[in-house]
């Protein structure tokens, strides 16, 4: 592990070691004050994702305000630019879902190893992929709290299928049945090849393959710690009906935000993916990231 302090802002670029030797390249915020601090992990979404949920011109911009909002309760934070993205090595196209997993697994132990965070104090906070991610840790090792934002309760591919539905239902009647044809075409080339392209772009199949084999009902089911889990009653990717799902597994307070959407921000309008342009324009919802950093204080004492 390497840091180089940036105290004006009270934050620390750190690297942590993945399992291969390949340094994570993150940042380290910590509250006002002397420390050790407690501490929560937090774990971006699908694809060529950085530090702070950005990803080319999708630009959730999640991680600095969440990162603010713990810190000004009290809380540190760590957060890291996935494989190939930002200041990490790499190419994020032969990253794998379980290559993922186990780089956060690489986090959490670099975080817990920080003088400045109390070991005995971590939680681990995940969106969208992060939150199967952050529930898998929280089934696997020893923290004090698990937040789970967007996450779903069945097999990825199942997952990926209703979404896939949703995306279908906002389009025109009669492009649907093409949609649906084109899309069950490439999910069979996905769980069969090593490499392929969609639509002429190169993407990456292992992690598809990987994505869509996992089931992380399992895992949920062998959570002992306190969870939370949240996902907008807008949200066209990941099924709110999963929360009952979560409840029962993994004995999970859950919550169902009206109006919110998966980039987690409000929109009293239709739901549809044609709106995240403008609502990535807006701020995260600073209720959400309240109240959840209110919840964690409660569990990392």
């Amino acid at each position: 592990m390497t840091e180089t302090s940036v105290s004006v802002l009270h934050e620390i670029e750190m690297t942590a070691q993945a399992d291969d030797g390949l340094a994570l390249a993150g940042t380290l915020t910590l509250p006002a004050g002397p420390g050790p601090h407690p501490a929560v992990l937090c774990l971006p979404g699908s694809g060529r994702i950085d530090r702070d949920s950005n990803a080319g011109r999708l630009r959730m911009n999640l991680g600095r305000p969440l990162a603010t909002t713990l810190a000004q309760h009290g809380i540190a934070s760590l957060r890291y630019d996935r494989r190939g993205v930002g200041a990490t090595q790499g190419d994020w196209r032969e990253v794998g879902f379980l290559d993922n997993r186990a780089d956060a697994a690489a986090a959490l132990r670099a975080m817990r190893a920080h003088p400045e965070i109390r070991p005995h104090a971590v939680g681990v906070l995940g969106h969208s992929e992060g939150a199967v991610h952050a529930a898998w840790l929280a089934a696997h090792t020893d923290i004090s709290a698990v937040v789970l934002l967007a996450g779903y309760a069945r097999p990825g591919e199942e997952a990926v299928q209703w979404q896939l539905a949703q995306l279908a239902d906002s389009l025109p009647r009669m492009v649907r049945p093409l949609l649906r044809r084109f899309a069950a075409r490439q999910l069979t080339r996905l769980k069969a090849a090593d490499t392929t392209r969609v639509a002429g772009m190169r993407i990456n199949a292992q992690w598809w393959r990987e994505q869509l084999a996992y089931d992380p009902r399992p895992d949920l089911a062998r959570i002992n710690t306190p969870a939370l889990a949240i996902t907008g009653e807008k949200d066209i990717q990941v099924d709110p009906a999963d929360l009952e799902v979560i409840a029962n597994l993994a004995k999970a307070e859950v919550r169902r935000i009206p109006d919110l959407t998966h980039v987690l921000r409000r929109d009293p309008g239709p739901a549809s993916m044609r709106s995240y342009r403008r609502l990535l324009s807006e701020p995260v919802d600073a209720a959400l990231l309240t109240n959840v950093t209110q919840w964690l204080l409660t569990q990392l004492r």
